[in-house]
């Protein structure tokens, strides 16, 4: 029987906030992230319940500006405008916000972000220089611990971190696995498919129903069967979409894309391949965390040669035809990452870019 996955969606969907309701009722807390710089390992060691809450959708930004300026990421003014409109569940419910000093905009926002809500900041390092960057990231996580720990009133052992480093490394590798089904040639899956269904388990409290549903979708979708006969064309166009970070709301070039005739096949941003890594489960947690989300190759690191060496390897991987290159205006960093992306992605694989800059309007 073929999966109707956006069904399934939102009856996971309607039973998670019932699932976040239950946990509050019974002690836990709710910790909501903003990056994906920030283990939430800690989170779930904590018996707490991680809650992503970047902002992907146009609606709460007019209310954003109202404090913010306009000419500012909307990203950046989606997830503030959600947050004092209280309109988003997931800020509602939680009883600790992090972030994280990805940007200039993020980290002032952040200061007023916790007059609405209890806001904690973790201090990125803007190198990946392990003998000079890890040391301080380590003592910025060691910090974070402790705040997780008070909020939660649970102690962190080292057996609950191995545990909770080994529970996300399994959800990581079944995000991995459904990414992965679209290697084939036609794509079995859509990017709006695979977009939605990464977007919406990240807000699972119930991290064992997203990793089941993606196994199961994954396996599914290898069968060819959750897409209509007239989308697996071997024809159709393969695109990567590198960039800023692209959720449900905010998916408006996935979906022009598709319109056209082609697919995006997989995304190396932060809703896609970026998460698509594992944490040493052999070395001491703590080191072991630092060192890997240090690692993530986002465009605040300076250089940023992991992600020039990511695209590289998925464009051969996923045998993609061209890269689009997404930033959201007023995003610097991916703005001007986005010169350096097009000629290593011209010269080193041969493959035609597009740099596209826009915002979440669909008035364009």
């Amino acid at each position: 029987m073929t999966i109707d996955i956006s069904s399934k969606l939102q009856h996971i969907a309607e039973q998670n906030m019932e699932d976040i309701e239950r946990g509050k009722a019974e002690g836990k807390s709710a910790i909501g992230f903003y990056c994906v710089f920030t283990p939430t390992e800690l989170a779930v060691a904590a018996n707490a319940m991680p809650l992503p809450l970047c902002g992907t959708r146009n609606d709460p930004i007019a209310k954003a500006e109202e404090t913010l300026p306009r000419n500012l990421c909307p990203l950046i003014k989606s997830s503030f405008g959600f947050a004092v409109s209280k309109t988003c569940p997931f800020v509602e419910a939680s009883d600790l916000i992090v972030g994280d000093t990805t940007c200039d905009g993020k980290k002032k926002m952040f200061e007023l972000l916790n007059r609405y809500k209890k806001t904690h900041v973790l201090q990125l390092p803007q190198s990946q220089d392990t003998e000079a960057a890890l040391p301080l990231w380590r003592k910025e996580l060691d910090s974070f611990r402790e705040i997780v720990e008070k909020q939660t009133g649970v102690a962190i052992t080292e057996e609950r971190l191995k545990a909770a480093i080994s529970l996300m490394n399994r959800e990581r590798r079944a995000r991995k696995q459904l990414m992965d089904v679209n290697k084939a040639i036609p794509a079995p899956l859509a990017g709006s498919q695979v977009i939605e269904i990464l977007f919406k388990v990240g807000f699972l409290a119930d991290k064992m129903k997203g990793i089941t549903f993606m196994e199961e979708v994954a396996a599914e979708a290898a069968k060819g069967s959750l897409r209509p006969q007239e989308e697996q064309s071997i024809n159709r166009k393969r695109i990567l979409l590198t960039g800023v970070p692209v959720g449900v709301g905010s998916d408006k070039v996935i979906k022009i894309v598709e319109q056209s005739g082609a697919d995006v096949v997989v995304c190396e941003n932060c809703t896609g391949y970026k998460q698509a890594f594992q944490v040493d489960e052999d070395t001491a947690p703590m080191d072991a965390l630092a060192e890997q989300y240090l690692s993530t190759p986002c465009s605040v690191m300076s250089p940023n040669n992991k992600r020039l060496d990511l695209l590289k390897e998925m464009a051969s991987e996923f045998q993609v035809d061209g890269v689009i290159d997404l930033t959201w205006q007023a995003c610097h960093t991916y703005n001007i990452d986005a010169f350096t992306v097009e000629e290593f992605i011209q010269k080193e694989c041969d493959l035609p870019t597009l740099h596209l800059e826009t915002d979440y309007a669909e008035s364009d």
